[in-house]
């Protein structure tokens, strides 16, 4: 079974598509497919439906976020209309992060999520995402897993082999772009385990965070037990691409 990179893309929080576009091209070596976000950490951004389908007219594989945290069933029917017009059929059902302003609605969960989206079409491929935990009985229905970003190869490694689930899992791995950067994570994903000696790493070599994550990835492959990697270059993707592209 091939070993498959899911490259995240920085959605934009403006009209224009340029970046992304520069993006697609650049992970295109590299990548398998590419995950789009939905309205990432609680800051609008452009419809990752729209994003996914640009990354279709590029020639790639474009996977959809979706949260539940911003729309209500009629809002998730039309997304999955648009998306069947618009030819995608890949989607990552999520909670959400925390929104910057005003307030959650609560119509929907993941499991809703992936229940209408089975009654819509039984074509289409969806997944949720996992903790570092316990996964529960209805997201082994899911198509895929993506789990939590970590930073530690032993702790993905105890994750999986604990819960030895049929559906292929993708460990979340993210480039550690700063110390800046290693403060907002902490702020922003309260249990997330943030290694002290790659934090310092960091603060003194700009490319000691994009480093480490390529190790990551390459161990992740080595080892067999994921079917793949779910990578957040962040806007380190150059770099990323650079080191991975005669690695993997």
């Amino acid at each position: 079974m091939s070993f498959e990179l899911i490259c995240e893309i920085e959605p934009p929080t403006k009209p224009d598509l340029k970046h992304v576009r520069h993006q697609i091209g650049t992970m295109s070596k590299i990548a398998h497919s590419f995950l789009i976000p939905d309205n990432h950490i609680g800051r609008a951004t452009v419809s990752s439906v729209a994003v996914a389908h640009e990354v279709e007219a590029m020639g790639g594989r474009g996977i959809a976020c979706l949260n539940s945290r911003d729309r209500n069933l009629l809002g998730f029917r039309r997304d999955l209309l648009t998306a069947a017009a618009y030819g995608v059929d890949q989607f990552l059902f999520v909670y959400g992060d925390k929104p910057t302003s005003g307030n959650r609605t609560s119509d929907l969960t993941v499991r809703s999520m992936i229940e209408e989206a089975r009654q819509f079409s039984p074509d289409l491929r969806v997944g949720a995402a996992a903790g570092l935990r316990a996964v529960p009985a209805w997201k082994r229905a899911a198509d895929f897993l993506f789990t939590q970003v970590s930073f530690s190869l032993e702790a993905q490694l105890r994750w999986r082999e604990a819960n030895p689930v049929d559906v292929p899992v993708y460990a979340g791995v993210m480039v550690l772009a700063s110390e800046r950067h290693a403060r907002l994570l902490a702020a922003a994903i309260p249990d997330i385990d943030l290694p002290g000696d790659l934090v310092a790493r960091v603060a003194g070599d700009r490319m000691a965070g994009v480093e480490a994550a390529c190790e990551q990835v390459l161990a992740l492959r080595d080892s067999g037990a994921f079917a793949g990697v779910h990578l957040i270059p962040v806007t380190r993707y150059r770099d990323v691409e650079s080191r991975l592209a005669t690695a993997l």
